[in-house]
């Protein structure tokens, strides 16, 4: 009887309604929905989850999901989702104005920004001790950085994994370890937490660093904190940001999926970002950006190889935790 009326329920389409799940900073995340909901009439309801999280959510719910979008979160994390079938493929007819280094050969997730990963620095507490900022990944080793550096764990932190992913890519497996293991010794905490909570430790000086995307750190600057943000000159990773459908989402919302990721993929929706003060690199070439940022012309980034990352990904997580975190 049960399972009739479940059926019967999937067969009526919500036309106006649509779920997400989502590991944006919720103020961010309200905006783009709300903006949505002008242009289409469609209601979104958002979740919020820190990226293992919302892996851990929809490992769960394979059978019976009950949100239709991903929204947001690194492709590293999506490459997983998708090696275990959790995801949809569906592309955007947007994305012929989005560069080809950063689409899906799978033709998956679609690609909606870029944030590459710096070092937010308190102000305060470098003009007081005299130390030099950091602008390149060993000056994060000085011994006046013991116990002033802030990370999250890799395991729930996708800004994290990144930073991991980089700087394997950068230095091969071997000296990326050694280089953890020294870095280790200047790190005063791993967090489970955002990058956005790991930069209001920064802010209030609680540590001196913490390592995070450049969107994160812009907007303690904005708000008029004593932060600096300084990226790494030897070579810096980014996180392609995507949207994906969920594999045996509710029917009735399938229409509205696709509109929706159609419009987080157009320069209407990643214009958003200007007003939600994110800070994002839009993916979109025709998408204006948010004044004052760097364009990626201007930085040293990697080519950073999301495929890796995502393949490798519960490894290195892994040795990590066992290795580095969990070493005492």
């Amino acid at each position: 009887e049960h399972n009739h009326a479940m059926e019967e329920g999937t067969e009526t389409p919500k036309y106006d309604h649509l779920t997400v799940y989502s590991p944006l900073p919720k103020s961010e995340t309200l905006l783009y929905c709300n903006a949505f909901r002008k242009d289409t009439g469609i209601t979104v309801d958002c979740i919020y989850l820190p990226a293992g999280e919302m892996t851990a959510r929809l490992e769960q719910e394979r059978d019976n999901p009950q949100a239709s979008v991903l929204l947001g979160g690194s492709a590293d994390n999506y490459i997983q989702l998708r090696e275990a079938d959790l995801l949809e493929a569906y592309q955007s007819p947007e994305l012929t104005d989005v560069s080809e280094a950063y689409q899906d050969e799978q033709g998956v997730w679609n690609p909606i920004y870029i944030g590459t990963l710096c070092f937010a620095c308190n102000t305060d507490w470098f003009a007081q001790t005299g130390t030099p900022m950091p602008t390149c990944w060993d000056d994060l080793l000085s011994p006046a950085l013991a116990g002033q550096i802030v990370m999250a764990t890799p395991k729930s932190s996708g800004t994290s994994y990144t930073t991991l992913a980089t700087l394997m890519q950068m230095r091969g497996e071997d000296k990326a370890w050694e280089y953890l293991k020294k870095l280790d010794q200047n790190v005063g905490a791993y967090y489970t937490a955002s990058s956005t909570e790991l930069v209001k430790q920064v802010s209030t000086g609680d540590y001196a660093v913490a390592i995070v995307f450049y969107h994160d750190g812009r907007h303690a600057v904005l708000d008029g904190d004593p932060i600096e943000l300084c990226t790494p000159t030897d070579g810096t990773g980014y996180e392609i940001g995507v949207c994906a459908l969920i594999r045996n989402a509710p029917a009735g919302e399938r229409e509205n999926a696709c509109t929706f990721l159609d419009w987080m993929t157009s320069a209407r929706g990643q214009e958003c970002y200007i007003e939600a003060k994110s800070c994002r690199l839009p993916a979109n070439s025709i998408a204006r950006a948010t004044d004052g940022l760097p364009s990626l012309d201007e930085l040293n980034l990697i080519s950073y190889d999301a495929e890796w990352a995502g393949e490798n990904r519960s490894r290195l997580v892994r040795y990590f935790t066992e290795n580095i975190i969990n070493q005492y």
